[in-house]
């Protein structure tokens, strides 16, 4: 660590000592430029120029130096040319330049000499060009070389000859065309990548790494050849066929250095327009295959896909940006195996991940050919099993590329039925091992989800839950449903919400066919285990609960009708029972009371044999496994409102289901908790219907009496002052509702009087106990309820209540 920070501040120091040396003697040559002493300004330009000698810099701080040398050589360059367009012209100055004492400062000057000739015309611009570039041979130190060969390639940027035909000139004034262009970039380029891959070879073996740092920071010199080549106008494609990419290779490939064969083959790619890949796709495939068996081919090859999918993405779906005879795919799957067959060492998440570029590719230019998404597949696949691989990690680097291969034809086509005719997605899905198969079979769920994806067939429902049965029900290579819930419950819960959702994309366009769905799809949850099927389950009897709704529609054109409803509501039952055996009591109590609602709504031979078993069904749950005082009350008040809505029960099955209800209310623990359940019985008695009589209710005034007397009866043995009269609070605004529904002849305006009477007395007893803010909101509700009577009494003096008194 002491050593790197001695190292850097030696650079530092090295740095600011030579760009004060440059700084002294630019200010010495613009002096002397100001007062037209040419030689002089020349002097101080080449002494300035020679801090660009040193050997003692890294590449990062020769940069630094470099940039503000060249920027204050432009001053030199900007001063001959004001000369020149002036007309006073120096004579020779371009041989002149040349005495300089050292080769790196007299070759900047000439380069700038050079330009500057070329720039006003003054010789002819091809020779000088090809003059400048030849000379620059003369530094081979790499650094140096580099940087000076880029300054000829910045200087040169705006005056290169662009130009297809020459035209006739006079001797020595021939400006040159295209090729000479294209042969001025190529040379440069060469000797640049020349320079560039010797780096490698100088100093000591250990400092290979810091040599490979420093090239990879000096790529962007050699690189610029090719951008300058990109530019050119006149490189149209036949050029580029002929000249420019065959002159690029046989340098990228004869080099023989890794490093410099991944960068260059990557440049060419990024450069050079999309068409002219297309044109010349052949020539740099052949030479991929030549290059050195250490390069990372594949990135090369991925990128190079990619590049092209992209075209043919902004090209549209209509556009023809990929000519019909250009068999893209093929090309590219052939150049896939033969990579992969010349390098047997290739990891396999190389491959795969060459796999993915050429299923991307697959997507991109051949949308509508679902079988060359399949081809990739089945390749992929014959590739794990010929090295043998039975099981992929999720989180490793081939685990990873598997994940983004199976989720292209996910994400590109977002029809899940598209992806179950792929007949080797689900091979290749399961060679994961547990985690990667629970992660991709999620990712899939929610695609089917997020785009509303019907499942049409049971077929399809089968297949659909077979492949994500991770989240379906345990595994052998995983954990069980119970230690996934308790290490993480919130990813459980998620992860069975997403199943309970996908169920709601299970619709036929058959009846009888949505009855099949429906089977396979409970066949599939019920092996889920108890943590599981409380979230899968009641979707699908919630989905039966709409089919037998839909069945109506069919009563009258289905000789079945009546035997095909029956087994509905048994499905309904054996479904319901899966989860009483699995422990549950509230749930399943819930959906026997919605099965028997639901009955009711549907008139089959059956139904109210079915209703009833239902309803007691859900007393039986309600008495053997709900223990809680509270769940007690809100069970039977929920069983209590959903039987008084029922009208499918004779007499004879309605009489007992109510005597039930009155018991079961009665023998509730608590005193308060019986009191309100019998308050609730008493509407069964007043409100409730029979099958023979649907639209009428009962009307048992006497019933209703009875239960309002109980509760009475009830409330008086509470020993809590304000728990009892909260009560009568209650039984008096029942016995107000009845009263009022017409149940005159069993309740008379007599008990309602007592009843205020005996509150009002007791609210003062209370009030002068100081209890507070309870006591409050029952003295509100009771001013409530006698405000209401009042106003019934003020709108009809001689009606039901003529005779209340407060």
């Amino acid at each position: 660590m002491r050593d790197t920070m001695n190292i850097l501040e030696d650079q530092e120091k090295l740095l600011e000592d030579a760009k004060g040396n440059v700084k002294v003697e630019a200010f010495q040559m613009k002096r002397c430029l100001d007062k037209n002493k040419l030689m002089d300004g020349l002097k101080h330009a080449s002494a300035m120029l020679s801090e660009l000698r040193t050997s003692l810099l890294s590449p990062k701080s020769y940069y630094d130096l470099y940039i503000a040398t060249c920027d204050e050589l432009r001053h030199l360059e900007i001063y001959l040319l004001d000369e020149f367009q002036k007309g006073r012209k120096v004579s020779d100055l371009y041989e002149l330049v040349q005495y300089a004492g050292n080769i790196v400062p007299r070759l900047y000057l000439l380069i700038t000499v050079g330009v500057v000739y070329i720039k006003t015309n003054e010789y002819s611009r091809k020779n000088i060009l090809k003059d400048l570039v030849e000379m620059c041979r003369g530094v081979q130190h790499p650094l140096r070389g580099l940087f000076l060969r880029n300054y000829l390639l910045q200087c040169t940027r705006n005056i290169l000859p662009d130009t297809i035909e020459n035209g006739e000139f006079a001797e020595g004034q021939d400006p040159g065309n295209i090729d000479d262009s294209i042969e001025f970039i190529q040379l440069n380029f060469a000797e640049m990548n020349k320079l560039w891959v010797r780096m490698q070879h100088q100093g000591h073996t250990r400092e290979r790494e810091k040599r490979e740092k420093e090239r990879m920071e000096l790529r962007i010199l050699v690189g610029t050849n090719l951008v300058r080549l990109s530019q050119l106008d006149n490189v149209t494609l036949e050029v580029y066929k002929q000249s420019v990419l065959p002159g690029i290779l046989e340098q990228v490939v004869s080099c023989r250095d890794p490093i410099a064969q991944e960068y260059l083959m990557e440049c060419i790619i990024q450069v050079f327009p999309d068409d002219f890949h297309l044109g010349s796709l052949t020539s740099f495939l052949e030479a991929c295959a030549e290059l050195q068996q250490t390069v990372n081919v594949n990135n090369i090859i991925i990128s190079m896909i990619d590049r092209l999918s992209q075209f043919a993405i902004r090209g549209g779906a209509d556009s023809k940006s990929i000519p019909d005879d250009l068999k893209l795919f093929d090309i590219f799957s052939q150049e896939i195996t033969s990579i992969i067959k010349s390098r047997p060492e290739m990891p396999p998440e190389d491959i795969v991940s060459l796999e993915v570029a050429l299923i991307n590719l697959a997507h991109c230019c051949y949308s509508d050919r679902v079988d060359l998404i399949d081809k990739v597949l089945h390749n992929t696949k014959d590739l794990f099993e010929n090295a043998e691989i039975s099981v992929i990690e999720h989180r490793t680097p081939v685990g990873r590329e598997l994940e983004k291969l199976l989720k292209i034809p996910i994400d590109s086509y977002n029809d899940v039925l598209i992806v179950l005719n792929l007949d080797h997605f689900i091979p290749l899905l399961n060679f994961f091992d547990y985690s990667g198969r629970r992660e991709m079979s999620s990712y899939l769920v929610n695609n089917v989800i997020e785009n509303y994806t019907s499942i049409p067939t049971s077929e399809r429902v089968d297949t659909i839950l077979t492949i994500v049965s991770t989240l379906v029900q345990d595994q052998k290579d995983g954990p069980s449903a119970e230690k996934i819930a308790s290490e993480d419950m919130e990813e459980f819960t998620e992860e069975q919400s997403l199943m309970a959702r996908l169920v709601h994309q299970f619709q036929a366009n058959d009846l009888d066919e949505q009855y099949l769905m429906l089977s396979v799809a409970r066949k599939h949850f019920s092996a889920g285990g108890a943590s599981r099927i409380p979230f899968t389950l009641p979707p699908l009897i919630f989905n039966a609960f709409k089919l037998a709704k839909q069945f109506i529609k069919v009563r009258d054109t289905d000789d079945n009708w009546n035997s095909k409803i029956e087994k509905i509501f048994k499905y309904c039952h054996t479904t319901i029972s899966a989860l009483v055996k699995a422990g549950l009591a509230e749930l399943p109590l819930r959906l026997y009371l919605q099965a028997a609602q639901t009955c009711d709504q549907v008139k089959y031979e059956s139904q109210e044999t079915m209703a009833y078993e239902f309803m007691s069904q859900a007393f039986s749950l309600y008495e053997d496994e709900i223990a809680d005082s509270r769940a007690q009350l809100a069970a039977i008040t929920l069983i209590i409102a959903t039987f008084q809505q029922i009208r499918c029960f004779s007499e004879e099955n309605h009489d007992p289901l109510r005597t039930q209800c009155a018991l079961a209310a009665a023998k509730l623990l608590k005193k308060p908790d019986q009191c309100q359940g019998v308050l609730t019985v008493s509407h069964l008695f007043w409100s409730g219907f029979t099958s023979s009589n649907p639209t009428t209710p009962i009307r048992d005034g006497k019933k209703v009496l009875d239960c309002l007397k109980k509760a009475l009866k009830i409330a008086n043995q509470c020993m809590d002052a304000t728990v009892q009269v909260q009560l009568f609070n209650q039984i008096l605004n029942s016995y107000v509702v009845f009263y009022e529904d017409g149940c005159t002849e069993h309740i008379t305006i007599e008990m309602i009087n007592e009843l205020v009477a005996r509150i009002a007395t007791d609210l003062a007893a209370l009030d002068n106990s100081g209890a507070g803010v309870e006591v409050a909101q029952i003295t509100g509700l009771y001013d409530r309820t006698v405000e209401h009577i009042k106003l019934k009494k003020a709108e009809s003096p001689n009606g039901i209540y003529a005779k209340f008194s407060t």
